[in-house]
C-alpha cells in the first residue's frame, strides 16, 4: 500500500511539473545567466525625451512605458542545436493563450511576431519575438501601465531625443554590458 501511495505522489509531482509551462518572465532571468545571451534591461527613465513642448497625450503615452527588456542568442552553425531549442522554448511560452497575436513579418528566411497583453487600447505588455538562420533568435518585451500603440507611435514621431539631457554614461554601461556578455 505504502509503494501504491509513493507511486501515486510520484506521477502527481511529475504532471504538475511536466505541465507547468515556463513564462517569459522566468525565460528571460534564465537567459541574463547564459553568456551565449545578449541581454539588455532598459527602464524608461534612461529613454529622455524632450518633453518640455510636449503635448499631454505625448506626455501620458510616455509616461505608460516602464521598462525594455531585450535577449538575444546570435545564430553560430556550431550551436545550430541550441538554436533551435531557444526558439521552441520560446515558441512554447508564446503559445500562451494570454499573449494576443499582434503581427507577423516573415522575409527572406527571417520571422518576427509581435505579441501583446491587456486589451487593445489598454497593453500592459508587448512583446517582439524574431528568428532566422544567420541572425538568431531573440525577444524584446517592452513593459507598461495601460499603453496604447497608437499614442506610443505618434508620441515617437513627436517626441525628439533630447541630445543636451542624454546620460551617456548610462548608455555606455548598457553597450558594454551587452559587448561583455557576447565576448565571454
Amino acid at each position: 500500500m505504502k509503494k501504491l501511495h509513493l507511486i501515486a505522489i510520484l506521477f502527481t509531482t511529475l504532471a504538475f511539473t511536466a505541465c507547468k509551462k515556463q513564462s517569459l518572465q522566468s525565460y528571460l532571468v534564465e537567459s541574463q545567466n547564459k553568456k551565449e545571451f545578449i541581454t539588455v534591461d532598459v527602464p524608461s527613465s534612461i529613454l529622455q525625451l524632450s518633453m518640455e513642448n510636449a503635448s499631454d497625450a505625448d506626455k501620458q503615452a510616455y509616461e505608460s512605458i516602464r521598462k525594455i527588456n531585450f535577449v538575444a542568442l546570435p545564430y553560430d552553425k556550431a550551436k545550430e542545436g541550441e538554436y533551435e531549442t531557444e526558439k521552441n522554448k520560446l515558441k512554447e511560452i508564446l503559445s500562451n493563450s494570454s499573449y494576443k497575436k499582434l503581427m507577423n513579418f516573415k522575409d527572406k528566411g527571417k520571422h518576427a511576431t509581435i505579441y501583446y497583453l491587456g486589451e487593445a487600447d489598454a497593453i500592459d505588455e508587448i512583446i517582439a519575438f524574431g528568428y532566422g538562420e544567420g541572425a538568431g533568435v531573440g525577444v524584446a518585451r517592452l513593459l507598461g501601465d495601460n499603453m496604447n500603440p497608437n499614442a506610443i507611435m505618434k508620441m515617437m514621431k513627436n517626441v525628439k531625443v533630447d541630445g543636451d539631457n542624454i546620460n551617456l554614461k548610462e548608455f555606455k554601461m548598457i553597450f558594454d554590458k551587452a559587448e561583455e556578455t557576447s565576448a565571454e
